[in-house]
């Protein structure tokens, strides 16, 4: 019992002690023990790497998972140490309706066939999403999380006690002082300026030791950038492959509605009037490839079972021909094709009986099939 009240008694002046030294700093009537400029660079560095780790972090999140009330859910599950329920996506939430609704007004109609197949698109949609999120949860999110609740609390508590040591080298500084004033004035004898100088001694080895643990720490931040680093490669190619998998659906889905379209609205044409992405000028010819449309499969002009018609001899339609404007470069595989330049201007029109993924395209005397995912049409 003594020896507690003892140590809380020690601990309470330890206490004071360092108030009294850090008010006496602020106020400018102490002096204080500064660090190099290395130290205060390192310090400054982990400061801004927590800093902008936590709202690359919560902005993530918000990318994510934009329902703030589901994040907090989200949260308090994981603080729970509980497995977070499954959620459905929007994309799944509207594949659902789409289909309840295709069953409800009819799903042989034209109007319900369609609501069944953008439902199936929207579906895998959902599906993608899905994966994309669990993906970057687990190879971004969590290794910023976990340095947050791991390496930065770690940092945090070595420098509060470097920060003490350094308010009790201070003090040991200020009590030599004064020991040493007063030995001038033959008022203390000199074993008072021993202890304080052996004091002075300890506190100033300890300062030292709790320096170097810091400073070690702190230059491990240099790993933690490059484990992030390493980390954001895993979110950019878990976002590559799921905006690929957008596109390859959707390009699914216009062509089977491109293909019904045909059917329910003769004349028309195949294909849409809004451009496709194009590749960015400054991709690599590896990421520009896997941006461009899929060729569908050539098919031949004449309908099965009739001799193909020659291309000399095919006309284009009294009325329906329409420009277009070339997205990509196309590249013709036989004679049958027309060879096109990205930005170019062509007419297009289609003949009965050809599938529905070509058009024939006219430049000048010139006159082939065309892919219509490589064509813009306009109005």
């Amino acid at each position: 019992m003594d020896f507690n009240m003892k140590k809380l008694a020690s601990d309470a002046g330890i206490f004071f002690t360092r108030a009294v030294q850090f008010t006496e700093e602020k106020f400018g009537q102490a002096e204080k023990t500064e660090l190099d400029a290395h130290f205060e660079n390192l310090l400054a560095r982990a400061d801004s790497t927590k800093n902008w780790t936590e709202r690359i972090l919560r902005q993530t999140e918000v990318l994510l998972q934009p329902n703030p009330s589901a994040r907090v859910e989200e949260f308090l599950y994981e603080k729970l140490d509980r497995k977070v329920p499954s959620r459905v996506t929007n994309g799944e939430l509207l594949a659902q309706y789409m289909a309840e609704a295709a069953g409800e007004l009819g799903p042989t109609t034209p109007y319900g066939k369609t609501l069944i197949k953008v439902s199936e698109a929207e579906k895998r949609l959902g599906a993608a999403e899905r994966d994309f999120i669990h993906t970057a949860s687990v190879s971004f999110l969590t290794p910023l999380r976990n340095f947050l609740e791991g390496d930065w609390k770690t940092i945090a508590k070595e420098r509060r006690l470097l920060q003490n040591r350094r308010l009790d080298l201070d003090a040991c500084k200020a009590r030599l002082k004064k020991a040493k004033a007063a030995e001038a004035k033959a008022t203390l004898w000199n074993d008072e300026v021993d202890k304080a100088e052996q004091e002075l001694r300890v506190a100033q080895t300890e300062f030292d030791r709790q320096a170097e643990v810091t400073r070690l720490l702190l230059e491990g931040i240099s790993s933690t950038h490059v484990n992030h680093l390493r980390c954001l490669h895993e979110f950019v190619k878990s976002q590559t492959t799921y905006y690929a998998q957008c596109y390859r659906h959707m390009l699914d889905l216009q062509k089977q509605l491109g293909s019904s379209e045909g059917a329910i609205f003769p004349g028309t044409f195949v294909g849409t009037t809004e451009p496709a992405s194009p590749p960015l000028s400054s991709a690599s010819p590896t990421t520009a490839a896997a941006t461009m449309p899929t060729v569908p499969q050539v098919a031949s002009l004449a309908p099965a079972g009739e001799a193909p018609l020659c291309l000399e001899e095919v006309a284009p339609p009294a009325s329906g021909t329409r420009k277009a404007r070339v997205l990509y470069d196309y590249e013709a595989a036989d004679s049958s094709e027309l060879a096109l330049l990205a930005d170019e201007l062509i007419t297009v029109y289609s003949l009965p009986g050809m599938d529905p993924d070509w058009l024939i395209g006219e430049r000048g005397n010139k006159k082939g099939k065309v892919p219509v995912t490589y064509l813009e049409l306009l109005s």
